[in-house]
């Protein structure tokens, strides 16, 4: 085992990924997390990995050609929506996309190889991204590929994908809804209140992946002790199904002041959720653990939640 068993994934190319002109996914997101990183020392105690990027092959795997192939027009003439209006297209926004893809199936398989079975990437968790659209300023779901690629190449199939961005994790669930071996738990802000208006306690999956999904929406303004409430759910949850490999999307705009939600975490969740998830994996998973960004649109706020996840990832080993 590596002295430094975590690995994040930091570099220019990878902070490409964000949306001009005052959008609240902005490219700046990285380096306000980057800045806390050194200044508590833990760029000491990691493994820092130089993103990568993929080629369409992988993408395949979960988006539909068609819809690739879109992409990859719009970002050679950097205008339009890639969606309904949420997601704008830029001049390189493939290359952008793919970066963040490439960085998450680069920590796969980084995990998998066994020396730095735990991996972080700032700039992920896309969890909104459909099969065949964005959405959500998702362009592609890194996770949903991840997800494809380690069943068709890698022969790793029951996943326990944890989610607890403010935003219902839709795109993958609805993706994997029917699937028995993606275990789903999301830790989010009620639809009713916040986009994407999914989630309902009562989703819990269809056909054969009926059971195996587990929404727990919570109102406005939930703060920790709600999250310490239900939290014990999802650990059971995860527990329970035995995974060969945990993705936590670990969006930052679940904590108190973010611009654009309503909910009241602290960071101190979001450390808690990974120091969980961690001992779980070094359980069940070989260690095998990624935790992806996700959203968060209060730069303290991604700094401080996204260093406590890293840190406990440290702590766990």
């Amino acid at each position: 085992m590596s002295k430094n068993p975590v690995t994040i994934y930091y570099g220019e190319s990878l902070g490409r990924y964000g949306f001009g002109d005052g959008h609240p996914f902005g490219p700046d997101r990285i380096e306000a997390f980057w800045q806390e990183t050194v200044k508590r020392g833990l760029d000491k105690q990691v493994t820092i990995a130089t993103p990568q990027q993929c080629d369409d092959k992988p993408l395949l795997a979960f988006h539909t050609e068609s819809y690739v192939s879109l992409v990859k027009r719009q970002s050679a003439s950097g205008g339009g929506y890639l969606d309904q209006g949420d997601t704008p297209a830029f001049e390189g926004v493939y290359e952008a996309a793919t970066t963040v893809v490439g960085s998450v199936l680069a920590g796969m398989n980084q995990m998998l190889s066994g020396d730095h079975p735990k991996v972080f990437v700032p700039i992920a968790g896309l969890h909104h991204a459909k099969r065949n659209s964005a959405a959500g300023f998702c362009v592609f779901n890194d996770a949903g590929v991840m997800i494809e690629n380690l069943r068709l190449s890698q022969g790793i199939s029951r996943i326990a994908y944890v989610d607890i961005d403010a935003h219902h994790g839709d795109g993958v669930f609805y993706a994997f809804e029917s699937d028995p071996d993606l275990i789903f738990a999301d830790i989010h802000e009620d639809g009713r209140y916040l986009y994407p208006g999914t989630g309902a306690v009562e989703e819990r999956g269809k056909g054969a992946g009926k059971g195996r999904k587990l929404n727990l929406p919570l109102p406005p303004l939930a703060d920790d002790e709600m999250f310490h409430k239900v939290w014990p759910m999802v650990e059971e949850f995860v527990r329970q199904a035995k995974p060969e490999l945990i993705i936590l999307q670990a969006g930052a705009d679940s904590v108190e002041g973010d611009p654009i939600t309503h909910m009241a975490f602290t960071p101190a969740a979001h450390a808690h959720a990974a120091a969980s998830l961690s001992r779980i994996a070094n359980e069940f998973c070989q260690g095998r653990f990624i935790a992806l960004g996700g959203g968060g649109y209060n730069r303290t706020n991604l700094a401080l939640a996204w260093n406590d996840v890293v840190n406990a990832m440290v702590e766990s080993g």
